[in-house]
């Protein structure tokens, strides 16, 4: 794979989103490599599986260019359709998944982190549902995700802002369930140990009955996050979102 690592550690599945130089943002290929990592994580026999940026952050969202180049409705429609895949393939992941965030996870990147059981965030990150910068809604599950763990009326507020969270407001708000200083992989390390000495099958067996109640609320709230950014991607307000972000700018929305 090209735009991502994995490697299985017999206990733990790890998967590396590996697009540094764009800040791992997440184009076509990449996601399409990225459902392929989930797939073996699946099938392997680890109990616990991470996913963690390379380079300066865990991800900075879906790619722009990716967004400029996707005017075909048929071809937008195949690219949500992986994110929606990726988001239930975490979701329903038979293992206790953890994101480890450092640097930033915007956008389609803090959708898929909030997926995992377990989020942790390096002290310095930022943390941003930021699609509404760019006249796009959430996808990857994000209005689920996000309502499931801070409410409704602080979701929309979060979503309709874009504002960007500190790892400490974060943890505040309950968006994220650990925050820490220092290297990133020593504190995985150290999750990851605990989990181990834990009864992972009956911590499984758990999240498999939540799964089971909430799965089909998921799987509804992706259809319909299909539907509306879909119908996004054809408005004024998407193209300026685009051009205002590549000229650096602060953009006019008219609808």
């Amino acid at each position: 794979m090209e735009f991502i690592n994995w490697q299985d550690h017999g206990q733990m599945f790890e998967i590396v989103l590996n697009r540094p130089d764009a800040y791992n943002a997440l184009h076509e290929k990449m996601l399409e490599e990225l459902k392929e990592a989930l797939i073996l994580a699946e099938e392997s026999e680890a109990n616990i599986m991470l996913l963690k940026g390379s380079g300066k952050g865990f991800s900075a969202g879906g790619d722009i260019k990716m967004m400029l180049s996707s005017g075909d409705v048929k071809q937008s429609e195949h690219v949500i359709d992986t994110i929606s895949d990726i988001a239930m393939m975490i979701y329903t992941m038979p293992k206790i998944t953890i994101a480890a965030i450092h640097g930033a996870a915007a956008g389609l990147g803090l959708s898929l982190a909030l997926a995992c059981d377990h989020v942790m965030a390096e002290k310095e990150a930022k943390l941003a549902m930021n699609f509404i910068g760019i006249g796009l809604v959430p996808d990857g599950g994000g209005h689920f995700f996000l309502e499931r763990k801070i409410g409704e009326r602080t979701a929309k507020e979060l979503i309709w802002s874009g504002k960007k969270l500190l790892a400490d407001e974060a943890f505040k708000l309950q968006l994220v369930e650990e925050v820490f200083s220092g290297d990133l992989n020593h504190h995985v390390d150290v999750q990851v140990e605990k989990l181990l000495c834990a009864p992972l099958s009956a911590m499984i067996e758990s999240k498999k009955i939540y799964q089971s109640l909430n799965v089909e609320r998921l799987q509804k709230t992706l259809e319909l996050e299909k539907t509306s950014q879909v119908k996004m991607r054809l408005t004024k307000d998407h193209q300026e979102g685009i051009k205002a972000f590549l000229e650096k700018r602060k953009p006019q929305f008219n609808q």
